[in-house]
């Protein structure tokens, strides 16, 4: 039997009433306290078998472990002595048994190729988990080089890029949206006055005030200088788009701290109200915003100024 236990370490001996006189080390541990064949193991095939020599006569096996559910297959001959030698495997269950019972290379027969399946399995699982890490990191990679791609780097808002997309994305959908084109008035004397740094502080405030002023689903970008933009979905009418923009002018004419100086800005607005039935597309929307925004700088700055209905396709300035 000490041979046999070597030869295969999930082995039983049964003797004729079925009951376990002898277990390889495996399988010791495995049925540990179990008296009887049946009291460790529901016997699936041969379907019905009650006696050893019912289990011998079969050509094989396939055994359900009681505690776990532990499948095991293998086949049974007769000992000589009206009992029997089981010799069992895992099967393709291998994997889910080391993980049950914590089982290592010295529970298997040196023949056994389960333990090379095992290395296999590891392998793979390694090769899977590094996989997933490294797209992980890809993915990421992407995504921050997407949002960058799509971010103005002095402000953090969106630049020219991402409104193009997003305003795409608003002409494609077909409802209705608010376009208002700012440019900041008297940039110009505070970059003089003070310095690129002082009007890149002023250009990062405003843009702060901006994104304040706007809710989640609306769209603030950069597109150049001191020109921002800012897309509006679901805008019900023009009252709503101009009350908006009145509440920007006033922000914009608050005084921004730079150090010890006060910058004195204001903003001109052109705004776009679209239903998105007269065909515009971003460019002449764009283009109709550019305009009212200079008959708002013609009518005296720090004002905004509602161009025409783009539904129908006019473009002048109200």
């Amino acid at each position: 039997m000490a041979a046999l236990a070597r030869l295969m370490p999930a082995m039983l001996r049964l003797d004729a009433s079925g009951r376990i006189v002898a277990a390889g080390p495996t399988m010791a541990r495995i049925v540990t306290g179990k008296a009887h064949l049946h009291d460790a193991f529901e016997v699936q095939l041969p379907a019905g078998a009650a006696t050893v020599a019912a289990l011998c006569a079969a050509p094989r096996l396939r055994l359900r472990l009681r505690s776990d559910g532990t499948a095991l297959r293998g086949m049974a001959v007769p000992d000589g002595a009206g009992g029997a030698v089981l010799n069992l495997s895992f099967g393709i269950g291998v994997v889910e048994a080391v993980r049950r019972h914590g089982l290592t290379e010295a529970d298997f027969a040196p023949t056994d190729l389960a333990v090379e399946l095992l290395y296999l399995v590891e392998a793979k699982a390694a090769v899977t988990a590094e996989l997933r890490r490294l797209n992980g990191r890809i993915e990421r990679a992407r995504q921050r080089a997407e949002a960058e791609a799509q971010s103005d780097a002095l402000t953090g808002i969106g630049n020219r890029r991402a409104l193009m997309a997003a305003l795409a994305r608003l002409v494609e959908g077909g409802g209705r949206f608010g376009l208002i084109h700012v440019d900041l008035d008297h940039f110009k004397a505070v970059n003089d006055r003070l310095g690129h740094a002082a009007g890149d502080h002023v250009l990062a405030e405003a843009a702060r005030v901006l994104a304040a002023e706007t809710r989640a689903g609306d769209t603030v970008a950069r597109i150049g200088g001191d020109e921002f933009v800012l897309l509006l979905p679901s805008v019900p009418d023009a009252a709503r788009l101009q009350a908006v923009a009145a509440r920007l002018v006033a922000r914009m004419a608050e005084p921004i701290a730079y150090g010890d100086e006060m910058c004195r800005i204001a903003a001109s607005l052109g705004l776009v109200l679209s239903d998105g039935q007269g065909g515009a597309g971003p460019e002449a929307l764009l283009e109709a915003a550019d305009r009212a925004l200079y008959a708002a700088k013609r009518a005296g700055r720090g004002r905004a100024v509602l161009a025409g209905s783009t539904a129908q396709g006019a473009v002048g300035a109200g």
